[in-house]
């Protein structure tokens, strides 16, 4: 077999349909400003609960949060950290940063104060941006740091008046395509999150190549997006995606249940949802999910975590809406493999994004014959800068135009991929290897079971064995026994957890996802 070249060097062997970005480029102009050059000012860009907001009115917007960041000292490349609800405001820091020349820096605002210092620290931000109801942790988190961090509190009284006064009109920075835009963060299921330096590039690129080519986002579309903003899937899908095609953007504060997610579809009326699996289940499972009306939706789209086929199945059955599973990463900023409209087959990731090259390689980085698993290899034009202050994993992951994750999949004959898990997540039971996500879709089959999470407890032996964790609708003695006994029946023995612990919740990292480290760190 021919091993694999990881280091290309002619313009002849790039992944078919790059695109040609131009030397100078900052996404403030790009998804921003370029929408009123193009007479789009008047369109409606954000849709909330306190109103709607115009092209032109979000760029005033994000000029005067410029001039307030500006005043506070933030300069270019600089960071600024937000830490806010979604909502008009946060909008407007996170384009008036970038108007600057500045790194924007996302964090979930309901962070406890020990992870907020940790990142606080680690980004060496020069401004935070909150609400009053984190306020006290972020003053908390900044008041013992070694640097200089000014706090602005987007809902404070004084806050509002020198918005309101704030001139607009302020230019926006002439950055370079290779100049870092975000910080997004990967990782965070075992220890801290490291952040993922982007560029302006890669977030145009893969909004032409995913957002407009793949979902067809035009003017007439309105998004609406279970993960918050601070997560970069909702950045690209629920902000740049929309903004750079002149349509319009909903958005909400509160966590997103299934009930406040029906209502929302309601109130918006949405053609474009962005969910995750977990929501998805939760959908699907709600009593009254029959009666929901989710006639304005053309297609769902589903990321983040593996979809279950028995949960796609599901939300066909139930709604019968387009469900486009995919899959992406930070290091690439966002989806590279996808399901198509028209074109979706439940069970798979899709097939690769046009401008993006994926191949399937064994440990020495030798390219595998369809159908075999191996590690995912993702080469294109939105491959991050590195790992911030972290340049031994940056070495491992990036290699030349490569990006090596650490998920394995598989690519069958019409270049359909399926996920077969995390390399760090699966487990050597029996001497062979186990995917908890096939033990715990198998899981999802039984009426009884809610959610699940599957991972590895050593036995007295010293041996790994499978354990579930199970959100269960309804308990009664011995469904634990009956849940191995069911996976036993339809999956190979040595697949069926050895222990079921019933728990109210699954505990989740910063990005929503089920924290898998600290499950195994409780058995």
């Amino acid at each position: 077999m021919q091993r694999m070249r990881p280091h290309p060097t002619t313009l002849a062997e790039r992944p078919a349909a790059t695109l040609d970005l131009p030397e100078r480029l900052n996404i403030a102009d790009r998804f921003l400003d370029a929408r009123i050059r193009e007479g789009r000012g008047d369109r409606t860009a954000l849709r909330s609960d306190e109103g709607t907001l115009s092209y032109r009115e979000v760029q005033s917007l994000a000029e005067r949060w410029a001039r307030l960041l500006a005043e506070s000292g933030v300069t270019c490349e600089q960071r600024v950290l937000i830490g806010m609800a979604d909502g008009p405001d946060f909008v407007g820091v996170l384009f008036g940063t970038l108007k600057l020349g500045a790194v924007v820096v996302m964090v979930n605002p309901a962070l406890p104060v020990a992870e907020v210092g940790y990142l606080l620290e680690y980004s060496r931000a020069r401004v935070i941006v909150t609400g009053a109801a984190s306020a006290a942790t972020f003053a908390d988190a900044a008041r013992d740091l070694p640097h200089t961090c000014a706090l602005l509190v987007a809902d404070d009284p004084l806050t509002r008046q020198r918005l309101a006064e704030a001139p607009d009109g302020m230019p926006t920075f002439d950055t370079h395509r290779d100049d870092a835009a975000l910080w997004l963060f990967s990782g965070g299921t075992t220890g801290r999150p490291k952040a993922v330096v982007q560029t302006h590039g890669s977030f145009a690129n893969t909004t032409v190549l995913y957002g407009q080519r793949i979902l067809g986002m035009s003017e007439h579309d309105t998004t609406l997006s279970v993960p918050k903003l601070y997560f970069g899937y909702a950045t690209g899908s629920n902000l740049f995606f929309p903004f750079s095609v002149g349509a319009s953007v909903a958005l909400f504060p509160e966590p997103a249940t299934a009930e406040v997610l029906f209502a929302r579809i309601r109130q918006f009326r949405p053609s474009v949802l962005i969910n995750v699996p977990a929501m998805i289940h939760k959908m699907t499972s709600d009593p009254d999910a029959a009666k929901q009306e989710l006639s304005s939706l053309r297609l769902v789209t589903s990321a983040g975590e593996a979809l279950p086929v028995e949960l796609h199945e599901r939300w066909r059955a139930t709604f019968g809406v387009e469900l486009l599973d995919g899959l992406g990463t930070a290091e690439m900023w966002h989806i590279f493999i996808s399901n198509r409209p028209g074109a979706v087959r439940s069970g798979t990731l899709g097939q690769v994004v046009p401008g993006f090259e994926v191949r399937v390689c064994d440990e020495d980085g030798r390219e595998l014959p369809r159908g075999e698993t191996g590690w995912l290899w993702v080469r294109g034009g939105s491959r991050a800068i590195g790992y911030w202050q972290q340049m031994e994993r940056t070495q491992q992951a990036f290699r030349g135009e490569w990006y090596v994750s650490g998920d394995l999949i598989a690519m069958d004959e019409d270049g359909y991929v399926t996920y077969c898990g995390r390399g760090d997540e699966l487990l050597k039971v029996s001497g062979k290897w186990l995917a908890p996500a096939e033990v715990e879709g198998c899981l999802l089959q039984h009426e009884a079971v809610a959610e699940a999470a599957v991972v590895g407890r050593e036995d007295a032996s010293g041996l790994v064995k499978p354990v579930a964790f199970v959100v269960a609708r309804e308990r009664h003695d011995g469904l634990d026994a009956e849940l191995q006994a069911f996976v036993r029946a339809r999956l190979e023995p040595y697949k069926a957890p050895r222990e079921v612990t019933f728990v109210d919740t699954l505990p989740r990292t910063h990005l929503g996802k089920v924290d898998r480290g600290r499950l195994r760190r409780e058995t």
